[in-house]
């Protein structure tokens, strides 16, 4: 039966293990010179060997001719079975789906009993931070005075949820992230091992995309040798369902070149080649983080994040943006990753942030359905600054868009209020609510909300929903307005809304007036 590689290859020593050597030293000395906790807690990221260091320690401590080096023999009884799984003394838990407190007085009640065949009976708890509260409880009871003849050893990824009293009774022991040339290095002997045709390229190219997990390698090999030819870079970036280096390069070029139209094309192609919107707009980042290193005089090789054939490439893309342009440009990503996780539309937020980086200053959409003109007579005033979150100025704008007194016939009407505020719903329904039947006027970098609804006025004096309701209309409009409000009577119609903008602005009204 077949076996997947990173099953067949897990390493069955601490010789085996890659790029943690502050770890198996430790455990080798100890267990060299008798000195093994009662408790330990192995924490990293995925697929850095936390479990399988686990097996390792589990089954050396208890090996019957263990090396003088601290490894087991891997020839006796003890080790045959430990590696079949088939050693009763030897208990693996899933806390995952194994959580309750019932799970744990089970293995409680376990402890009392001696060792079978072994010296020490080891309980070996993955995702330990998944155990219920009542859960470590009974764990914490048996852990402060366990029999001599038992261990401990918790692994986790989110060692945060663990409690500080378990934490306390454990040697921690932290697992690095596997550097990117042992993990090419790996790939390459196993590789040869297993008579698979893998060019450096696409070893390089696998351990930077397993980012730092050698599982993750292993698994994308194996489904990269299921094609049964050579292993190529090409053949990596399709099976991972990644873009092309070149199409993420091809994009970073189009948006310093401000060429809007290109970078769109682009990812409008790798969108047709199902490729997925999310790890591109990662690939992106990743590569203006190595601009900025690079920008900043911080881009030593062993900081960046790329291929050593990809460096004069970066070089060239980071001559011309300025160190602020490159930190406008991660922000605006950044931005946009987060509103990915939200929004089905992932090539829309996509397209929208490119736009942005292309066009640096955009200016606000053109609306539709002009205002009536103001009276001749009306007064032309500056307005004055609110003092609420909602109206601190974009920084995109610049410093003078306010400079010019604004008058009522500036402000035009949103035409698309409608659909910002079905989705400002989704992301707070409290105040959405509360803008029911209103609209909003903008003029410069300003927007004037009209709600029959005075309860806004209160709402939006809140930083968390005023900073909510700009950034909604960001994601539309593509301008982070200054965000003033206006409250009207529910019987007062739609064609009085001129009036009430001509007023809020002659008498400099912020977010609380009085009623019309």
């Amino acid at each position: 039966m077949y076996q997947a590689l990173y099953r067949k290859w897990r390493p069955r020593s601490f010789d085996d293990v890659i790029s943690q050597p502050h770890i198996t030293t430790a455990l080798r000395n100890q267990i060299r010179e008798e000195k093994t906790a009662h408790a330990y807690l192995f924490t990293g990221s995925r697929g850095t060997g936390k479990t399988t260091c686990a097996r390792i320690l589990a089954k050396t401590v208890n090996c019957e001719h263990r090396t003088p080096e601290g490894n087991p023999c891997l020839e006796c009884e003890i080790c045959r079975d430990a590696e079949r799984g088939a050693l009763a003394d030897i208990i693996e838990i899933d806390a995952a789906s194994n959580n309750s407190v019932e799970d744990i007085r089970d293995l409680r009640e376990g402890t009392v009993y001696l060792p079978e065949r072994c010296r020490y009976k080891v309980y070996i708890i993955d995702e330990v931070h998944m155990l219920s509260p009542s859960a470590w409880g009974a764990l914490l009871k048996v852990m402060e005075e366990p029999p001599e003849y038992v261990k401990f050893i918790l692994a986790t990824t989110e060692v945060h949820k663990v409690p500080a009293t378990i934490i306390s009774r454990c040697q921690r022991y932290d697992f690095h992230r596997i550097r990117t040339a042992d993990i090419a290095a790996r790939l390459t002997y196993i590789a040869g091992e297993e008579n698979l045709s893998l060019d450096s390229a696409a070893a390089q190219l696998i351990a930077h995309l397993s980012d730092g997990g050698m599982r993750d390698a292993l698994s994308l090999l194996d489904q990269c040798a299921s094609g049964g030819d050579a292993i190529t870079a090409a053949s990596v970036t399709a099976a991972a369902g990644v873009a092309g280096r070149d199409s993420v390069f091809a994009i970073l070029e189009a948006v310093q070149a401000q060429d809007a139209a290109k970078a769109l094309e682009i990812t409008g192609a790798l969108y047709d080649q199902s490729k997925d919107m999310v790890r591109l707009c990662d690939e992106l980042l990743e590569q203006l983080r190595n601009m900025m290193l690079l920008k900043s005089g911080s881009g030593q090789p062993e900081l960046l994040t790329c291929l050593p054939d990809e460096q004069p490439r970066l070089e060239e893309l980071t001559r011309q943006p300025s160190l602020d342009t490159i930190l406008r440009q991660i922000a605006l990503l950044q931005d946009c990753r987060e509103r990915m996780q939200r929004n089905p539309g992932k090539r829309v937020e996509l397209e929208m942030a490119l736009l942005q980086l292309a066009v640096p200053h955009l200016a606000a959409p053109v609306q539709t359905a002009p205002v009536q003109a103001a009276a001749p007579s009306a007064p032309q005033v500056q307005p004055a600054v609110p003092e609420t979150p909602a109206a601190q100025p974009a920084e995109s704008e610049s410093p003078a868009a306010e400079s010019k007194p604004l008058k009522a016939s500036d402000f035009k009407p949103v035409g698309n209020w409608a659909d910002i505020l079905a989705a400002y719903q989704a992301v707070n329904p409290a105040v959405s609510g509360s803008l029911a039947e209103s609209s909003a006027f903008v003029a410069g970098n300003t927007m004037l909300i009209v709600a029959k609804n005075r309860f806004f006025l209160t709402l939006l004096k809140s930083k968390e929903n005023a900073v909510s309701l700009r950034e909604t209309v960001k994601q539309f409009l593509g301008v982070e307005y200054n965000i003033r409000a206006k409250c009207s009577e529910p019987e007062q119609q739609a064609s009085k809304a001129q009036n009430l903008v001509q007023k809020a602005m002659a008498n400099h009204l912020d977010t609380a007036v009085e009623n019309e």
